[in-house]
């Protein structure tokens, strides 16, 4: 017996009830024990607890599966279309130096901003990550790919310019055992952890370990960007080449940097009074006639697009370590330095793909119920026998390949394919004015028809069963015609696997990228081929997770206004 007020006021013998006869026992009588002697309390509860764990365990597997298959790729999918980090990780300097930057004024950066730029593509270059980052910023303004990998190349050249002037002060300074002696010490942690997060926020990789160095205190208070240059050359050296740092020489950015201290007047007036080691010969380069290299020139000789406003303004825009970019791109909009506005419009086609998926799913939809919903009714109603023999032929689909029934839908479809020849040997076409049946939406909806109506038959069927013939006889003898039977009676009944079947089609059919894409031509396509083209080929992963976020979230609109206007719970499969 249950009472219609809730699972509480189940009578009976269960753990719950035994509890609360324990507690009213207990207040009446004092504690009641087991037959172990403990209060009958605790062990019911214990008894209770151990159910539980158990129907716990039974279902774990189930939820680990779920969680690794569907929430984990979820929420990487929602991260990774806001995430950014690459810009700020992989120019770090630069970053910062543009912050005051104002590029509503239509000028590029001063030259403090491609000095930064010069040592964080350097380092990016040495790692491998500048391609990277132009990969990432190509999304949003064509060309910097190859502006980023052609002058990632290049920066040794820069480097060297300041390199041959050093080395021409003094011999010892093409030695790399002179360079380590002077820059070792007793150690700035603070430096060398500092550094360490630079490369492994560039690399993504661990750069902890022992790498025979540690910048000295006085080279760090004497000459700071010299000493931060070596300590990121040393970890790379130590770390990722397996090199020993005193053996091998300095980066060329490590020369520039050292040209760079040496322009403070404060640097040079504090190299005099330096005792450590290599005084002699940094006073000698202190008083040496060192080249003095615009930064911003030499990116100019590069390459006279860094002179150019929209390739900084792309930078300063997209070097937040989270942006809305990636979801305005997929509505036909772009994030500049003004705000948001629209893309130009050969641009815009994301719009235009939504509303195709989700129109042409809809009719696919529709389709798959006038087809179905009579086969269904056959199904549901001939004798077991003929039923079966016609199920087998609604489920040989399943056992075909879904690129075969495609392809097999392409060679159908075709101008010159079996149903054009097929009418044309009819008489109902002539051979001139063949139809164009592939390579646009109608090849989709027919093709796609095909594919999911099996998806529409049987929840269909599975309900139909479960109709009681003796409705419609009863209908009948009231005075009913056959229609009315049918439409009064028969049909409200298999709403729920109208329902059903619609939900399983729509959803399936937005989600389908194989079959538009090879019947689908370019007005038959879904937005679904756009996220596996970005997945696959340009690499744009974060407009990919944007798309299918938006997808996803669409559905989830339509499923909750159909739950309102229809009611999930009247969806049945039998």
């Amino acid at each position: 017996m249950s009472d219609t007020t809730g699972p509480d006021q189940i009578t009976g013998a269960t753990p719950d009830n035994a509890l609360r006869n324990a507690d009213r026992a207990e207040v009446q009588d004092g504690p009641m024990l087991a037959a172990d002697g403990r209060p009958l309390k605790e062990s019911l509860g214990r008894a209770l607890r151990r159910q539980k764990m158990r129907a716990l365990l039974l279902v774990a597997p189930l939820l680990l599966f779920v969680l690794l298959t569907f929430v984990v790729p979820i929420v990487s999918m929602l991260f990774r279309s806001v995430e950014n980090q690459i810009v700020s990780d992989t120019l770090p300097g630069t970053v910062q130096a543009m912050a005051d930057w104002d590029a509503s004024t239509g000028d590029v950066p001063p030259e403090p901003v491609f000095q930064n730029l010069f040592f964080d593509l350097f380092d990016a270059a040495e790692a491998k990550e500048h391609t990277k980052l132009g990969t990432r910023l190509n999304y949003e303004n064509t060309g910097l790919a190859s502006l980023f990998r052609t002058s990632g190349r290049s920066m040794d050249d820069i480097g060297e310019i300041f390199q041959d002037a050093i080395e021409e002060v003094d011999p010892r300074f093409e030695e790399g055992a002179f360079w380590f002696a002077m820059m070792n010490g007793e150690g700035n942690s603070a430096v060398l952890a500092d550094q360490r997060r630079r490369w492994e926020a560039l690399t993504g990789d661990d750069m902890d370990g022992d790498i025979g160095f540690a910048p000295s205190q006085a080279i760090v208070d004497l000459l700071p960007q010299t000493a931060r240059a070596y300590t990121r050359f040393a970890i790379w050296t130590a770390i990722e080449d397996e090199d020993v740092v005193a053996e091998e020489d300095p980066w060329e950015a490590f020369y520039a940097a050292l040209a760079l201290d040496l322009r403070d007047p404060a640097t040079v007036s504090a190299i005099a009074d330096y005792q450590g080691e290599g005084a002699d010969a940094l006073r000698a380069l202190a008083a040496a006639d060192l080249p003095d290299v615009s930064f911003k020139d030499a990116f100019a000789e590069l390459d006279e697009d860094w002179l150019s406003p929209s390739v900084w303004e792309t930078l300063s825009v997209y070097s937040a370590s989270f942006t809305p970019g990636y979801f305005l791109n997929s509505v036909d909009r772009e994030l500049t330095s003004d705000g948001v506005s629209l893309r130009p419009e050969n641009e815009r086609i994301y719009i235009k793909l939504f509303g195709r998926t989700l129109w042409m799913s809809m009719i696919i939809t529709f389709s798959c119920i006038l087809l179905g919903y009579p086969v269904a009714w056959l199904l549901a109603n001939l004798p077991a026998r003929t039923a079966n023999v016609l199920m087998i032929l609604v489920l040989l689909p399943f056992w075909t390949s879904l690129l075969v029934r495609t392809s097999a839908w392409k060679v159908l479809l075709q101008q010159q394919g079996v149903i054009n020849e097929l009418l044309v040997w009819l008489g109902f076409i002539d051979n001139a004015n063949r139809l164009v049946l592939m390579n646009n939406s109608t090849g989709t909806i027919i093709a796609m028809t095909h594919i999911l109506l099996p998806f529409m038959i049987l929840p269909l069927y599975s309900v139909m069963k479960t109709v009681n013939p003796s409705y419609l006889r009863a209908a009948k003898s009231l005075g009913a015609t056959n229609w009315t039977a049918f439409w009064r009676v028969y049909f409200p009944q298999s709403v729920p696997g109208i329902g059903a079947g619609s939900i399983l089609v729509f959803i399936l059919a937005i989600g389908y990228y194989i079959t538009p894409e090879i019947v689908g031509g370019t007005d038959g396509v879904f937005i679904s081929n756009r996220i596996a083209y970005h997945i696959s080929r340009s690499l744009n992963w974060g407009l990919a997770a944007a798309l299918g976020t938006i997808l996803l979230v669409v559905v989830l609109i339509l499923y909750w206004c159909y739950d309102q206007i229809v009611g999930i719970d009247n969806v049945k499969l039998g």
